[in-house]
């Protein structure tokens, strides 16, 4: 049976891009779902074998929804990351020129990142918000041929590769503000399925975690770091999101540089195990930059396998 992954959709979105760097999507069905929650769902349920969903923005930062998504259920395995470059053309329907458009149609973030460009060059414009940039674009054409209701918007904001799946023209390429913008992408399995099986190391890895603060006291958070810190693991991304059962409690989103399979991650991981009531261990997997992980200090798997024969050889009766 032909497998299933499911996307963040519709049709067109920067999410679908990185879905297409994902080897074991060749020849699979793609799936596009209208929330990160429902993508998580079709995995846990067993509906994909595995999804592709944003969880950070170079720019505008972490993405919530996958963040909270992510804490809810601690079935959930990340097995891999991609990274996209995010630029934006503004389309339109064909025949439309710029000085028809005064009503522009895209998702807020891709807005906040364009707005510069726009209010250059086209002052007085309206902002219709979306659900993604493709469902501006989709909502544009929609009466083109025949079906659905077409939007109220001139123009929309979408990636350049939007072109291929609707019937737009561009009326103005790369009008983002930061030319370097990308978006990191997770694939996501189920834990316990083949797709779900831990991912061998490979030297430049990335592991994943969520960890709740015992309690609300000074210097719980720096204890918390400092599992990292005296295993010379470097973070490459920390992030707090409220726990939501009352004020002031918070959970920490965290990726560390190596693979649990490292002595380094594995004795950081134990002891914020000992540290936290709830630790979620989301995955290890290879990273998409590709560097090299290296724990700092003193701290390769020799040095912990020689400490461990150490500790041993002081207990051995004589």
């Amino acid at each position: 049976m032909t497998a299933t992954f499911s996307y963040l959709g519709p049709k067109g979105t920067f999410t679908e891009l990185a879905l297409a760097q994902v080897p074991e999507a060749a020849g699979a069905i793609w799936h596009a779902v209208s929330h990160v929650q429902d993508a998580i769902d079709d995995v846990l349920e067993g509906r994909s074998v595995g999804a592709v969903i944003p969880v950070e923005n170079s720019i505008e930062g972490g993405v919530s929804a996958t963040l909270d998504a992510l804490a809810a259920d601690a079935k959930i395995r990340i097995v891999g990351e991609y990274l996209v470059a995010v630029t934006f053309d503004l389309v339109a329907r064909p025949g439309t020129k710029l000085a028809d458009v005064h009503t522009v149609a895209t998702h807020p973030v891709a807005y906040a990142q364009t707005r510069k460009w726009l209010q250059a060059n086209l002052p007085g414009h309206a902002h219709l918000p979306t659900t993604s940039t493709a469902a501006a674009a989709a909502e544009l054409v929609a009466n083109l041929d025949g079906a659905g209701k077409p939007g109220n918007a001139d123009a929309a904001i979408a990636a350049p590769s939007i072109i291929r799946h609707y019937p737009v023209e561009v009326l103005a390429s790369n009008i983002g503000e930061y030319d370097h913008a990308q978006t990191r992408f997770i694939q996501i399995a189920l834990h316990g399925a083949t797709a779900g099986n831990l991912p061998e190391p490979t030297g430049a890895d990335k592991t994943s975690v969520i960890v709740e603060l015992p309690e609300d006291r000074p210097g719980a958070l720096l204890e918390m770091l400092e599992q990292f810190a005296t295993r010379g693991v470097n973070l490459t991304r920390i992030e707090s999101r409220p726990v939501g059962d009352r004020l002031g409690r918070y959970r920490f989103n965290i990726d560390a540089e190596g693979h649990v399979a490292d002595a380094a991650v594995a004795e950081a991981l134990k002891g914020l195990h000992r540290f936290s009531p709830r630790v979620i261990f989301l995955g290890s997997y290879p990273r998409a930059d590709r560097e090299a992980s290296v724990h700092n200090g003193n701290n390769s798997d020799t040095a912990f396998a020689a400490a461990e024969i150490w500790i041993n050889e002081l207990g051995r009766k004589h």
